[in-house]
């Protein structure tokens, strides 16, 4: 999965671009999906899914046209993607997030500086003034959509927010930082490129280097034991529905 930011101030046009862009990745042939970020409660008033809501911790809902899960309490950027299963996911707010490059929503020139990280692939509104002081495109919303998912589809990342120091940087926001300005590519991201890969739900677990490293060796101590045991590619499914019954007996 890829994932791109998109940030700015209130009524900076995010949702509107977020729907433009989503609507011109899925006329490519991607698979999106949208994370955003609400300042206020989830609204559900008057519904029999907000009754359900006041005295559970997980309420999932399901119609003929689509299925939701609504948690008690609030999950960070990380717990939530786990969920989205996409070629690209469109991360609407969360302006201090730091492992995924972003686009910048102005309402007025004047926002700019206080949105710059060092993550931005590029600035976009309506009548923006085309000399301002950054470095990178300068897009109108409205005209210049297919530009704007070109550079997404070319640069679109995501890093594992482990900051296990791996790639050689002390965090993955410094990583990301390099990524963007093109000295570094996910590949160097060593939590992403290990020896030892595990799904779960299709989404690829990132390990760091020590937990893959030990992993991996005592997968292999132990299969080495096997009259059976030959060198090569090890796949090994794992189906972990009655772990609660398993872990009391």
């Amino acid at each position: 999965m890829r994932a791109v930011g998109i940030i700015g101030y209130k009524k900076s046009g995010k949702t509107s671009l977020l729907l433009k862009l989503a609507r011109e990745l899925n006329a490519r042939g991607y698979t999106i999906s949208s994370l955003k970020h609400v300042s206020e409660n989830i609204d559900l008033a008057d519904t029999d899914t907000a009754l359900h809501k006041q005295f559970t911790k997980q309420t999932a809902a399901i119609s003929p046209f689509e299925s939701a899960v609504f948690f008690s309490e609030s999950k960070n950027v990380e717990q939530m993607l786990t969920f989205l299963e996409s070629d690209f996911v469109l991360i609407e707010g969360f302006k201090k997030e730091n492992t995924y490059p972003k686009i910048i929503c102005l309402k007025s020139d004047d926002d700019l500086t206080t949105l710059l990280d060092g993550l931005q692939l590029c600035v976009c509104g309506i009548g923006l003034d085309q000399n301002l002081d950054v470095d990178v495109p300068i897009f109108n919303s409205d005209r210049d959509i297919i530009k704007i998912a070109d550079i997404v589809e070319q640069k679109a990342f995501k890093l594992p927010n482990l900051n296990c120091g791996g790639c050689g940087y002390e965090s993955c926001y410094m990583m990301a930082q390099e990524i963007i300005k093109g000295n570094e590519t996910v590949n160097n991201c060593v939590a992403l490129n290990t020896d030892i890969k595990i799904k779960i739900n299709s989404q690829t677990l990132p390990l760091k280097p020590f937990v893959a490293n030990l992993l991996k060796n005592t997968i292999i101590a132990m299969l080495s034991s096997l009259k059976e045991y030959r060198n090569g590619d090890i796949n090994i499914h794992l189906e972990t529905k009655n772990t609660d019954k398993i872990m009391n007996k």
